[in-house]
């Protein structure tokens, strides 16, 4: 079966957002641990790139008709695991298995174990240079798919970043849509005081991408972004710059100063899991 762009609605995009969050819950449980809160603030995002944007197979990940879609920071890979499980690229019962010996779904994203991970990110920085290389070689094979590329905000202080950019907008690559989750949060603090950008969306204007900012948590303003990013008529490269919210749905997350690695006590697990399935049933009624 084939999955393409589809006019999806808002509401399942928001139900798909919600299973993305319960099922990296669920894997940070396994663990203890994880990076539970870039996971739940960009669920949002990665519903509607699997869910209304992305054309692929889940049954057959490596079709060469699909378009690609790259994680560049590799620790977000609770994320995309969440996301590929609800698309049925992976199967839900793997999800217990996370992060544990052999397992498929190491806690740092690596292609060579996981369906659906085109890319071994993590090298932050690293990853728009290798979507630039697929965008142009898809170019040159005259074929029409899309490289959509997630990274972080924290990468756009790594030179790499901005030589790709410079390249991607020499290239033409009007088939690359670059999607940079902005939650102003990195390792070493908020990343708006370690490396101020100032204006992101200008910066890659500048260097000749069309670029959209939009509150990443907002579901129809993800939907008009993704939608307009892919039916431009314009030989520019893409970015969406997403504002979202470290541990989105939960809001005793929501709230903790320090929210880059997060350790959850024992019990605060299924807390956090009933908290997310009341506040999506109350938006949902």
């Amino acid at each position: 079966m084939t999955v393409s762009a589809t006019n999806m609605p808002v509401a399942e995009l928001s139900r798909r957002a919600y299973n993305i969050r319960r099922h990296a819950l669920k894997m940070g449980q396994v663990q203890g641990q994880g990076y539970v809160g870039q996971a739940l603030g960009v669920a949002d995002v990665l519903a509607v790139s699997y869910f209304r944007a992305l054309t692929y197979r889940p049954g057959e990940p490596e079709w060469e008709g699909r378009d690609r879609f790259l994680l560049s920071i590799g620790h977000y890979a609770i994320a995309l695991y969440a996301a590929l499980i609800e698309a049925g690229v992976i199967p839900l019962e793997e999800l217990e298995t996370y992060g544990s010996d052999d397992s498929r779904l190491p806690m740092s994203g690596m292609a060579s174990y996981t369906p659906g991970m085109e890319i071994s990110g993590g090298s932050l920085g690293q990853g728009l240079g290798i979507a630039v290389g697929m965008g142009l070689g898809l170019k040159r094979k005259g074929t029409g798919q899309f490289v959509y590329n997630l990274m972080s905000d924290g990468e756009l202080g790594e030179g790499s970043t901005w030589e790709a950019a410079a390249s991607a907008a020499h290239w033409k690559l009007d088939n690359l849509i670059t999607i940079v989750d902005f939650n102003n949060q990195q390792a070493d603090g908020p990343s708006t005081q370690v490396l101020g950008m100032g204006d992101i969306a200008a910066k890659f204007a500048a260097f000749g991408w069309h670029a959209q900012f939009v509150d990443g948590n907002d579901m129809e303003a993800l939907v008009e972004a993704f939608d307009k990013a892919r039916e431009l008529d314009d030989p520019r490269p893409r970015v969406i710059v997403a504002d979202t919210l470290m541990g989105r749905g939960v809001p005793f997350l929501e709230e903790r100063e320090k929210t880059h690695f997060i350790r959850v006590d024992e019990d605060e697990w299924d807390k956090a899991i009933e908290v997310l399935d009341a506040g999506y049933a109350a938006a949902a009624a």
